[in-house]
């Protein structure tokens, strides 16, 4: 192991603290979960962090950090949903559009050239989106209530960011694709 490794090692870590988030969901301890959540948050910052400044990036820690976060919210996002904490057709729009860009990607990649991601203005506010509707959440669940006015307002927020940034992706990288053509096997 070399300290340039620690981004890495971090990514791997918040990747394995979905399953203590998830468990903790599962049997009502929103405290706990809210606090795990929320130091997952606090590594995600570290190891960008890290990476970036003292120069430790890598490919497999460009794979890792968003592996570690798309897995904890979706996770989250899953597991409040079955829960009836959010709305069945939120959880299925979140999905639907990770699993699209993520299709679209592998798919653009091998048929197309390399991806260079490179996340949308839209997309991230589509992201802050969410955490703060699962902090939210969790929170209302078992902490503190929350106004009502407060949770439909991050729903909707949400539900429109998913909507407009897997649109905008779809037609970036579909505008991109046609411009370069498919690649010869």
């Amino acid at each position: 192991m070399q300290l340039r490794d620690i981004p890495n090692i971090i990514s791997v870590l918040r990747l394995i603290a979905v399953i203590p988030v998830v468990y903790l969901l599962l049997v009502n301890a929103f405290g706990w979960a809210l606090l795990l959540f929320i130091v997952a948050g606090i590594s995600d910052g570290l190891d960008g962090f890290l990476a970036k400044h003292y120069g430790w990036q890598s490919r497999l820690g460009g794979m890792l950090d968003p592996l570690a976060d798309k897995t904890l919210l979706v996770c989250c996002f899953l597991v409040l949903g079955a829960l009836g904490l959010i709305p069945l057709w939120l959880v299925l729009a979140v999905i639907f559009r990770d699993l699209m860009i993520v299709g679209g990607a592998v798919l653009y990649n091998y048929r197309v050239a390399e991806v260079e991601a490179a996340p949308i203005p839209v997309s991230k506010l589509n992201t802050l989106l969410q955490i703060l509707l699962l902090v939210a959440v969790i929170t209302n669940a078992g902490i503190r209530p929350l106004p009502d006015w407060l949770l439909a307002g991050l729903i909707w927020g949400c539900l429109v960011t998913v909507v407009i940034s897997g649109a905008q992706y779809v037609w970036i990288w579909g505008r991109k694709a046609i411009a370069q053509g498919w690649k010869d096997d």
